[in-house]
């Protein structure tokens, strides 16, 4: 598996959102409350906007076009429930943030 830094934790905090771009695949960082910091697919499920532009509470990430809303832990949705954010595997080495995408193709649910 090949790994890519993306941002140092000098960028990155507890309850941050960040949009990167790996390889062609655009992703979102998201580091929920009391958590570690996650990777899914930048571009929601639904009708494929930018998930960057949303809301994200520490939480939850709820897209900005039409309110879908996921679990920032899992990348399950909340809202419609029957929807998931593919995840990127993330790891921390020191200060840097590393993401490999090997492997992961964006979801993609009914409309």
């Amino acid at each position: 598996m090949k790994f890519e830094k993306v941002c140092s934790l000098d960028d990155f905090w507890e309850g941050d959102l960040i949009d990167v771009t790996v390889q062609g695949h655009v992703i979102i960082l998201v580091w929920p409350e009391g958590s570690t910091p996650r990777a899914f697919q930048g571009i929601c499920p639904h009708q494929s906007f930018r998930l960057a532009g949303g809301q994200f509470d520490g939480r939850t990430l709820k897209c900005p076009a039409h309110q879908w809303t996921f679990d920032a832990k899992t990348g399950k949705g909340i809202n419609p429930g029957d929807c998931q954010l593919a995840e990127y595997t993330l790891k921390l080495d020191g200060d840097d943030v590393l993401v490999a995408v090997d492997g992961v193709e964006p979801r993609f649910s009914h409309s």
